[in-house]
């Protein structure tokens, strides 16, 4: 619903227009209530781009609030604490009112063999240096990242999640979620929790290339758990740029990639703007989270969800998805990427 405030809007401290204009849906059944368009930790670190602009980020951060988005997703791994470290400084500005922050918890180096850590030890350790890394005493969820990579998903129930439970009890977290890029993973283990896990976020399972979301968003509506539907560019893929030399997509994959690209500058349109007007169609998803690493894209965005496609990009959009983007196409696991991140 837009026009009315949420219960994070601080009077003075917000663009009120900005905010009245956002779409603010149910996390679920946590009671929060967050913006259509949420703000991506990976970005704000050198997991992608190795000449990252801190200041620039911080920058980033603060306007995307002010703006209206009010749920924001990080982790240890993104730039083994890069991201964590300049949220803290950001939202030292910022009143601790207007924003929900989720972290994450089992995904931590680029080195393979220490990259995986579900032990409650672990665990334990990473909540701590997390609070501290971000200035906050309490998150507001708490994830274990990538659930589809755990040895096992008795030990992310049995050994992992009690951990994260240990926090909310203690009031330094208040919801506890899980990620992953595999959706029946995420449906098995959403289940099997048994209304431990609040909310799901799952990566470039709903874009203009692959719609196995659509499996078990049903299944999610059930259970009372929201959705955070991730990456609707499909790490770089869906756009004008391309992605990067890393992508795990196959080569089949990144010539539609390109196809679609090409097709979308001959005739000025950015690509990456129809696949983010398409994912956010998705029924039922609570949020739409996308790494946002500055200003200019952060313009880019708000403006996308706010005001929607012009009549010649939705002419774009239908040719593409009637001429190139004709079935879906699941592109990969966890396990499949965790050596593209060198």
């Amino acid at each position: 619903m837009t026009g009315t405030l949420p219960a994070t809007f601080v009077k003075g401290f917000h663009n009120e227009d900005l905010v009245r204009r956002m779409e603010y849906r149910k996390l679920g059944g946590t009671g929060l209530k967050v913006s259509a368009l949420s703000l991506g930790g990976a970005t704000l670190s050198a997991l992608y781009d190795k000449k990252y602009d801190i200041d620039e980020g911080i920058k980033t951060v603060q306007e995307a609030i002010k703006s209206g988005i009010n749920y924001i997703d990080t982790a240890p791994f993104y730039g083994q604490g890069e991201s964590e470290r300049l949220l803290g400084q950001a939202l030292k500005d910022v009143p601790r009112e207007a924003y929900y922050i989720a972290t994450k918890v089992g995904r931590y180096e680029l080195d393979t063999d220490r990259m995986f850590d579900f032990t409650a030890a672990k665990t334990r350790q990473s909540v701590k240096k997390s609070l501290d890394l971000l200035g906050l005493y309490h998150v507001d969820v708490l994830q274990v990242h990538d659930v589809d990579a755990a040895p096992s998903l008795d030990m992310v129930l049995n050994e992992t999640i009690p951990v994260l439970e240990e926090f909310v009890k203690a009031g330094r977290a208040r919801f506890i979620g899980i990620t992953g890029y595999d959706v029946e993973v995420l449906k098995d283990c959403a289940e099997r929790s048994k209304g431990r896990v609040h909310t799901v976020l799952s990566y470039a399972r709903y874009t203009l290339l692959d719609n196995t979301l659509l499996r078990h968003m049903k299944t999610f509506k059930e259970l009372n758990v929201g959705v955070i539907c991730a990456a609707a560019h499909a790490l770089g893929l869906l756009s004008n740029a391309g992605p990067q030399s890393w992508h795990p997509g196959s080569q089949e994959l990144q010539a539609l990639g390109r196809q679609a690209a090409d097709i979308c500058k001959k005739r000025n349109v950015e690509l990456g703007k129809l696949a983010m007007c398409y994912t956010m169609q998705l029924e039922d998803a609570s949020t739409f989270l996308i790494g946002i690493p500055n200003r200019h894209l952060l313009k880019l965005n708000l403006y996308v969800v706010l005001n929607g496609l012009t009549e010649a990009e939705q002419e774009v959009l239908q040719y593409l998805r009637a001429n190139v983007f004709k079935r879906s196409y699941s592109w990969g696991s966890t396990l499949s990427t965790i050596t593209d991140f060198k």
